[in-house]
C-alpha cells in the first residue's frame, strides 16, 4: 500500500466502489460531487481508497490521478472490519464482494481507526463515493 501522507490541507480520504468498466467521467463526477457536499476542493484528498478487487480499474486509478494522491486497496475482510463505523451497510454489496460496503468502509480504512464520515456513501449508475476525514490527532506535554 502506498503510503497516505496528511496534513492540515490533505485530511480527507475518498471511498470508491464502482462496476467494472465504470467510465472515468462518471466516477470523477461522482466524486466532484462528494467534494462539494463536504464543502472542500480536491486539494483536501490525502488518498483515493477501494476494495483490491478494483485495484487495475481504470476508473479508480484515474480519479487518484487526476487529484494526483496515491490509490489504495484493501481485501474484502478488512473493508468488513469497519462494518460497525458505515452509515450505509449493505447485504446486496456483501453478496457480491464479501463486504457490507466498499466506499464507506475503504475510506475510513485508509483514514485510521479515528476517522469519521464527512460525506456518507452517495451513488451514480455505476458508482458509489464516501469521504473520511482522519481526526486530528493531539500530542500532550504532560
Amino acid at each position: 500500500m502506498d503510503e497516505i501522507r496528511f496534513d492540515t490541507v490533505r485530511r480527507l480520504v475518498l471511498g470508491l466502489g464502482c462496476e467494472r468498466g465504470t467510465p472515468a467521467e462518471e466516477m470523477l463526477a461522482l466524486a466532484e460531487q462528494a467534494l462539494r457536499r463536504a464543502g472542500v476542493s480536491g486539494e483536501a484528498l490525502a488518498a483515493v481508497a477501494s476494495i483490491d478487487s478494483r485495484r487495475s480499474e481504470p476508473a479508480v486509478l484515474a480519479v487518484a490521478a487526476h487529484f494526483s494522491v496515491p490509490a489504495v486497496f484493501f481485501s474484502a475482510a478488512r473493508l468488513e472490519g469497519e462494518t460497525p463505523r458505515l452509515k450505509n451497510p449493505s447485504e446486496i454489496v456483501f453478496a457480491r464482494v464479501g463486504c457490507h460496503g466498499v466506499a464507506e468502509a475503504a475510506a475510513l480504512a485508509a483514514a485510521g481507526a479515528s476517522a469519521e464520515l464527512a460525506v456518507a456513501k452517495i451513488k451514480s449508475a455505476h458508482a458509489t463515493a464516501a469521504l473520511a476525514q482522519r481526526v486530528a490527532e493531539f500530542v500532550s506535554n504532560q
